[in-house]
């Protein structure tokens, strides 16, 4: 089986192959990244990119429909991966992480693909209501980032058949280690404050929900992405991942984090204006499909745990870190000012 990788050198991405390599052994892994976060690597001198058979380094708005010969599976990582990207360039936001996959989608169904995994987002839902969101609630994105993976899902929903497989991954917010770390993560970005500054600071009134996973269990929804069969379930699935357990309200969370670095302080805006991108989630539907493997395994408590083992061990303590390059839109802006992207995000060559 040869599985098709978008933005494997990402922080998702780099746990995602290492997770195949030892999950799916008679496959070949193929890699497809523009390689903006290439040299980001985190606990680490070794390049995730070994556990690839193949690497292809492009644009995936410019993706060869070559490249597709002969795979079996896509999937789909390659993105702008947030909202503070997709604020500060919305058009290039959209072309990417919209326009991009529907070509790489009908590139894939010419090319007789038989699957194709999409990472899309929880923050699809946006609104503070009371009930938790299930798969049919109704959308209603706040951002640019949200707004991309809607359409991106819909237009994949019209292009799904029996012969094209098409799973969405709603996935909650991502956390937890990567040998290419991000700290622009809430729960992330709270281990790293505590351990660098002592204190979490929370913009907000810390009253928001967020559900949250960690990314070697976004791993495991991926590769039951792969393998789901269609006669079990539909050609076309949207699919929240996540853990019930995991929603939690942001102070609530500083609070886990104190728990682990008891001398952290914590400092809450009482002030500031509640953060409209609030919301609760069902996970039940992914919990009856898949076998317990491809569930979540990772505890909040688990991950900020292994978070502080290995921010310590790579003897973390930049109280700056925010404007570093573990920040995705630090290091984007940074390749701009070194003149090795253009306007479009493009390499300059």
């Amino acid at each position: 089986m040869n599985i098709l990788i978008t933005g494997n050198m990402g922080y998702v991405g780099s746990v995602l192959v290492k997770h195949l390599k030892s999950n799916e052994q008679s496959s070949k892994l193929i890699g497809f990244d523009t390689g903006y976060f290439q040299n980001c690597l985190t606990g680490t001198k070794i390049l995730p990119e070994k556990n690839i058979d193949y690497q292809f380094i492009g644009d995936i708005r410019e993706i060869s429909p070559d490249i597709l010969q002969g795979i079996d599976h896509i999937v789909h990582l390659a993105a702008i991966s947030n909202d503070p990207i997709g604020n500060e360039f919305e058009d290039i936001t959209m072309s990417v992480n919209y326009n991009s996959t529907a070509k790489l989608a009908e590139y894939a169904i010419v090319a007789g693909v038989k699957s194709f995994t999409f990472a899309s987002s929880c923050s699809v839902y946006g609104n503070a209501t009371l009930e938790d969101k299930t798969e049919t609630s109704l959308v209603n994105p706040l951002t640019a980032y949200a707004n991309s993976k809607v359409n991106a899902e819909e237009k994949l929903k019209e292009l799904a058949c029996k012969n094209f497989k098409v799973t969405c991954f709603r996935f909650a917010t991502a956390c937890g280690m990567s040998d290419r770390l991000r700290l622009d993560l809430v729960l992330n970005d709270f281990v790293a404050s505590a351990l660098a500054s002592n204190k979490i600071e929370i913009l907000s009134d810390g009253s928001p929900w967020r559900p949250l996973i960690n990314v070697e269990d976004m791993a495991r929804a991926l590769h039951w992405g792969i393998n789901r069969q269609i006669e079990e379930t539909n050609e076309f699935m949207i699919i929240n991942a996540g853990k019930n357990e995991n929603n939690i309200q942001i102070k609530e969370l500083a609070g886990l984090v104190k728990e682990n670095i008891p001398s952290v302080n914590i400092e809450i805006n009482k002030n500031a204006q509640p953060d409209k991108r609030s919301y609760k989630v069902d996970f039940s539907l992914f919990n009856t499909l898949a076998d317990k493997k491809y569930l979540p395994q990772k505890s909040l408590d688990e991950t900020i745990s292994e978070l502080n083992s290995e921010l310590k061990k790579m003897n973390f303590a930049d109280k700056n870190f925010r404007t570093s390059e573990l920040i995705r839109l630090q290091k984007i802006k940074n390749l701009r000012t070194q003149q090795k992207l253009n306007e479009n995000l493009q390499w300059v060559s």
